[in-house]
């Protein structure tokens, strides 16, 4: 009770000043807001510029980021993860780089379709899924429930393995949503997210833990 009318005190104080307005400079000791630009992390002006930052961002994330040159090299890649993981069976989604990716493996595919069975996705190894765009300046994948074979294939599998190519690194979210709109148009998809990194949590004792809601690993292969 000793607490109370300080903190009243002091709420009354803060009260008799205004609240700046967005945009405006104050002559009662408040500055206007900083632009978005001086706050948020710099990008890269080219390609390889933003494919290195990517790159950084993603290790400090704890997601393993590959470029490769070919498909050839992707299966090797994967078949490589296949056998150091010990994978038996794996989930996908139709699709063009998955295709070619997954026909492969040589292993069970289990294929997310419409009415898929999220249990038996579950029990996959690993889920291997395209993107919709790979942000340099976050390390985010930004993916879709159209990209990705809906919404399950992205967080059941203890693995998450991101397919992309070079012409879908963007250096912000403001590309990344631009590049999502010119791909599908008026059409959105019912579910745009973006994934930085494996999943995580702090919340006990602020020791981080790894696969807390989602997958354990990601790993990103741009072709």
């Amino acid at each position: 009770m000793n607490e109370r009318e300080p903190i009243f005190a002091r709420i009354r104080e803060a009260l008799t000043v205004s609240a700046p307005k967005p945009g405006l400079l104050h002559s009662n000791g408040h500055s206007s807001p900083k632009a978005v630009e001086d706050v948020l992390p710099v990008t890269g002006k080219t390609l390889d510029e933003n494919l290195e930052l990517f790159r950084k961002n993603a290790a400090e994330l704890r997601a393993d980021f590959n470029l490769v040159s070919s498909a050839a090299e992707l299966v090797a890649q994967l078949g490589k993860l296949r056998d150091a993981e010990g994978w038996k069976k794996i989930a996908t989604h139709p699709g063009e780089l998955t295709g070619v990716a997954t026909r492969l493996l040589q292993i069970p595919v289990y294929l997310a379709r419409r009415g898929y069975d999220v249990n038996e996705m579950e029990q996959c190894d690993a889920g291997i899924t395209e993107c919709d765009a790979l942000v340099a300046q976050t390390g985010s994948v930004v993916v879709t429930s159209r990209s990705t074979g809906g919404r399950a294939l992205t967080v059941l599998p203890p693995h998450h393995v991101v397919i992309a190519r070079r012409e879908q690194v963007v250096a912000d979210l403001p590309e990344a949503f631009a590049l999502v709109k010119a791909e599908y148009g008026a059409n959105y998809p019912s579910m745009i997210s973006f994934i930085t990194g494996p999943s995580r949590t702090g919340d006990i004792e602020r020791i981080l833990v790894l696969g807390a809601h989602g997958p354990k690993k990601l790993t990103i292969f741009c072709l």
